[in-house]
């Protein structure tokens, strides 16, 4: 048995992806599968950025002050239009110049169906994992977050920038989807200003989970209403563990929770 507190899994690339779930003792979480495995919350929650306890858990992983002065959660986490990096602004002038004003990618991804995104180019590829996606392809390379935010915003009136996860998990795919064709009608979407910034790289990224039965029916599951979390582990997806029972659990979500791992014989 192992404890710790819980951060996003690393992810690795290969076939299949392998996971790391980050305790005290690293779990190299590709060997349980096929495993029953017993997760149980200590019922602490820790600030991932100043190490306090906190009741409870806002943005994944911080506490309520933190999660409101911190760069880590700064609303252009989630809407990078927003970013001011590059104007020399922002919650933390020096992290948000070494985060965000660095060359940052906008890419289509697909999960269920395709989706448009913005993510750090040196990031790119844990990025994918993470959110689950079959295939993946560089629409555009900026010099910095805003550009790429400004590029995601006038996509969305044509594609998606969400993740519908229960789709993902489930592993309802069009594979009829041609990234190559999406990424040139992506492109004829763009303002002519924005088209300077696209890619010229066309390779295609496709990710294998590793999966032995995928749910029919996703029920979600959390440490806050399940303390303990146990069953046959049999399948990891971006950052959800599969259960035999059609329970998921995001452990990215819990990111900040002590927990105590073990596998059950």
């Amino acid at each position: 048995m192992t404890s710790g507190i819980i951060c996003k899994m690393k992810v690795e690339h290969g076939s299949p992806i392998r996971y790391t779930l980050e305790l005290e003792t690293p779990v190299a979480m590709n060997d349980y599968i096929g495993q029953h495995i017993r997760m149980e919350w200590a019922g602490k929650i820790v600030c991932t950025n100043c190490g306090k306890t906190t009741k409870n858990s806002f943005g994944q992983g911080f506490c309520y002050p933190c999660f409101t002065s911190a760069p880590q959660a700064a609303p252009c986490i989630i809407s990078p239009e927003l970013c001011r990096a590059h104007l020399g602004e922002g919650r933390d002038v020096e992290w948000e110049q070494q985060h965000h004003d660095q060359p940052h990618v906008v890419y289509l991804a697909v999960s269920d169906t395709v989706k448009v995104g913005v993510t750090r180019a040196e990031q790119r590829m844990t990025r994918w994992m993470d959110q689950g996606a079959h295939a993946a392809i560089v629409l555009a390379e900026t010099p910095n977050r805003f550009t790429a935010g400004t590029i995601e915003v006038a996509l969305k009136s044509v594609m998606t920038d969400k993740t519908n996860w229960q789709r993902m998990l489930r592993n309802e795919i069009n594979y009829d989807i041609d990234l190559i064709e999406e990424k040139g009608m992506a492109e004829d979407a763009l303002p002519f200003d924005l088209r300077d910034f696209v890619s010229g790289e066309d390779d295609i990224v496709t990710f294998n989970y590793p999966v032995l039965q995928f749910p029919t029916k996703v029920k979600s599951v959390s440490f806050d209403k399940t303390p303990v979390i146990t069953g046959k582990l049999v399948g990891i997806k971006g950052q959800y563990l599969l259960f035999e029972d059609q329970s998921v659990i995001n452990m990215r979500k819990h990111t900040g929770y002590e927990i105590s791992f073990s596998s059950v014989e």
